[in-house]
């Protein structure tokens, strides 16, 4: 039986958005951006959500999109590398669909975040230091939440958007992920 969604965690810059677009389009799922949604909704990037409302105003915004979006049945879903900061997100997500991890090392996500444009203008910092140290940080605080929910986990440090999805598609449609099959979870670094 598949999935009735596929829903993408990681931290910034791990390619959810990127991977989801395309597995939308491969699977003809609708695709959802969480934070596109809650930006959407508000009116204001995340960015100017964090500064006027907090973060605690922002992840209560995001918690009620992710309720809605996860009731809406089949989509892709790219996540906030947040989400799973509240306990009620992560037991929502997890019973919503097939859940990937996407991941990369700390060097690579801050090369990655330093060449977007979006960053400056929508993405906020979420400790003091900001930078490299600010993404150790939150995955040394993330991964334990992340790897809790995951049923695959795959790196994204050297594969192209197109080979993160094909691998996602290739373990779902062979039947190769934990609860929608055997019982076991799947970690693949593919390439």
């Amino acid at each position: 039986m598949p999935p009735p969604a596929i829903i993408l965690i990681g931290a910034r810059c791990t390619g959810k958005t990127t991977v989801a677009r395309w597995l939308a389009d491969q699977l003809g799922y609708p695709y959802v951006d969480v934070d596109e949604w809650v930006e959407t909704q508000a009116g204001k990037t995340v960015a100017e959500i964090f500064a006027t409302e907090g973060e605690t105003g922002f992840r209560n915004r995001e918690s009620a999109a992710l309720q809605q979006i996860c009731s809406a049945g089949p989509r892709v879903i790219a996540t906030g590398g947040g989400v799973v900061l509240r306990e009620a997100n992560r037991r929502l997500i997890r019973s919503t669909g097939l859940v990937v991890w996407l991941t990369a090392t700390p060097e690579r996500l801050w090369e990655r975040l330093q060449r977007d444009p979006a960053t400056a203008s929508r993405r906020p910092n979420l400790t003091a230091t900001g930078g490299l140290e600010e993404i150790r940080a939150l995955l040394t605080h993330r991964e334990p939440l992340y790897r809790e929910i995951a049923d695959l986990v795959i790196s994204t440090e050297t594969l192209s958007p197109e080979a993160v999805a094909d691998a996602i598609l290739s373990a779902w449609t062979g039947g190769n992920i934990s609860r929608w099959s055997s019982g076991a979870c799947l970690s693949s670094s593919p390439g």
